[in-house]
């Protein structure tokens, strides 16, 4: 296939895409706006310290295995995977964290002391999130999302209901412990959206998180991004960063021709944005554009977030390497996300203090410390709102662990709102994407290919399967082998039409 592709971003999606394409022997090129490769997973460096901007938990290791196995090879030849243990902790008040472990019998042991009878409820709770993982996980995310058929198997057949109930409201009714309600909730935020509006077969999540547990990636999850653009640099893919893609250029026949990249046109068979999908269409003319603005205003999209990155000049003590805060209530900032989007008057916050398993993140006897609070998309971001929550945060963490922190503070660097915005040209400067809720599932989501534009796909968390990092190689791997058939059939027809002329 001899095809010249051109991929717009350079976040988990365009690398899975970009080695597949070019191991089918075409000619790829990923052009980044940024400096460095990696989109919303790029690292910071500063004074020795070191800090992932984005991801930073390391979940279905199966799917990282997967996509690594596909070209024979496996993580390990590219980075060192560590188990975490504990996974993480949680805290619900001064010397009252819940830890959960990296097995499932510690954490039936934890659940036990916490609500007696609940750890034999937990473990059929996790048999039947595991098999919801073998469905969904191990079979139906890799499909393309092009038909509502797609998602009708034996299988889901048999869990109908399941698509139409919701996390929420199943764990409740096993669950009587707020504590463990919580914690049980916890997993599907990574797919965008309230518990209380997530179907219940996404249950899978909590398989991934108590079933098959928390990993980390030797120097952060900077690390996986590195091993992909390596990988595709050995299957030769070209990385141009610093390369701004102004416009996508549509011929008379409706075929995208050429992107527009600081201002030089390059021209390519195909064209394929895993930027995010409400921008790349922004490129366009207005009349090759799929969806309009009132579209994209009617969607649920996970939330953005305010970001700290801070060194601090001693360890923090009384912290796992993953902690979150949830001592202030849970559905009360989850409204200020999806019901009333505002700034929460007492935010939930999650912190990550890398250095606690991987000492090279910090100058010895240092601490990087990552701090993540949740907030609704499109809300005003300012440096005086930055540095409120800050102090909301850090006097928080303070109190709860025990400890004075702020006279230890090197320095601190903060992301939010307005920088997923310019950096990502994320829509309203959300941080995770489209939210996996019942109506945008599958093929109800933003499609893998133009129905307007002949040669223009699509990759990425706004579009299938959905939000986060392992759906995001997945995703890549979808876009491959859409734009792979395709080629192929044009091959076909192009080898008939010669054969017919010679003949």
């Amino acid at each position: 296939m001899n095809a010249t592709i051109n991929i717009i971003g350079s976040g988990f999606s365009s690398l899975a895409a970009a080695s597949y394409l070019a191991r089918s022997g075409c000619n790829v090129t990923v052009y980044e706006k940024n400096s460095t490769i990696g989109g919303r997973a790029r690292q910071l460096k500063k004074d020795g310290f070191t800090f992932d901007m984005g991801p930073t938990w390391y979940w279905m290791p199966d799917v990282f295995e997967r996509f690594f196995e596909d070209f024979g090879k496996r993580p390990k030849d590219y980075y060192e995977l560590k188990k975490l243990s504990p996974a993480y902790s949680v805290c619900f008040g001064m010397n009252d964290f819940i830890t959960i472990g990296d097995n499932l019998d510690e954490i039936c042991r934890v659940f036990e002391q916490t609500e007696p009878g609940s750890s034999s409820k937990l473990r059929k709770f996790i048999d039947e999130a595991k098999s919801n993982y073998d469905i969904a996980i191990k079979d139906l995310v890799y499909r393309p999302g092009l038909s509502p058929l797609e998602l009708v198997t034996p299988q889901t057949i048999a869990k109908l209901g399941q698509f139409f109930g919701n996390i929420s409201r199943d764990i409740r009714k096993e669950f009587k412990n707020k504590k463990l309600v919580q914690i049980l909730e916890f997993p599907v935020l990574f797919l965008g959206a309230k518990p209380s509006d997530t179907p219940s077969f996404y249950s899978f999540m909590n398989y991934a998180d108590f079933g098959l547990g928390t990993w980390y990636p030797k120097g952060g999850m900077f690390s996986v991004v590195e091993a992909m653009q390596q990988l595709a640099i050995e299957q030769g893919v070209k990385f141009v960063t610093d390369a701004n893609v102004e416009k996508i250029e549509v011929d008379e026949d409706g075929c995208a021709t050429h992107i527009v990249v600081n201002g030089e046109k390059i021209a390519g068979d195909i064209t394929l944005s895993g930027a995010d999908y409400h921008h790349t269409e922004t490129l366009l003319d207005k009349q090759y554009r799929q969806y309009s603005e009132g579209y994209w205003e009617r969607k649920t999209f996970a939330p953005s977030s305010l970001l700290f990155y801070v060194g601090f000049n001693k360890p923090v003590e009384n912290v796992e390497h993953h902690t979150l805060f949830f001592d202030v209530e849970f559905d009360v900032h989850a409204a200020d996300i999806y019901d009333n989007p505002k700034w929460p008057e007492e935010p939930l916050f999650y912190a990550s203090f890398s250095a606690k398993t991987d000492s090279d993140t910090a100058p010895q006897g240092m601490e990087a410390g990552t701090f993540l609070i949740p907030l609704a998309p499109g809300l005003e971001d300012t440096p005086q709102l930055r540095d409120q929550y800050f102090e909301k945060i850090i006097t928080r963490l303070e109190n709860l662990t025990q400890q004075s922190l702020k006279d230890s503070i090197l320095f601190k660097e903060s992301f939010c709102v307005n920088d997923f915005v310019n950096d990502y040209n994320s829509y309203k400067g959300n941080a995770y994407g489209l939210a996996n809720t019942l109506l945008q599932t599958a093929f109800l989501r933003p499609g893998l290919k133009s129905n307007k534009v002949k040669n223009l796909f699509f990759t990425g968390q706004l579009t299938v399967p959905g939000p986060g990092v392992p759906p995001a190689l997945i995703s890549g791997k979808l876009v491959a082998g859409l734009i792979e058939k395709q080629l192929y059939k044009q091959s076909k027809q192009t080898f008939t039409k010669r054969y017919e002329i010679n003949i």
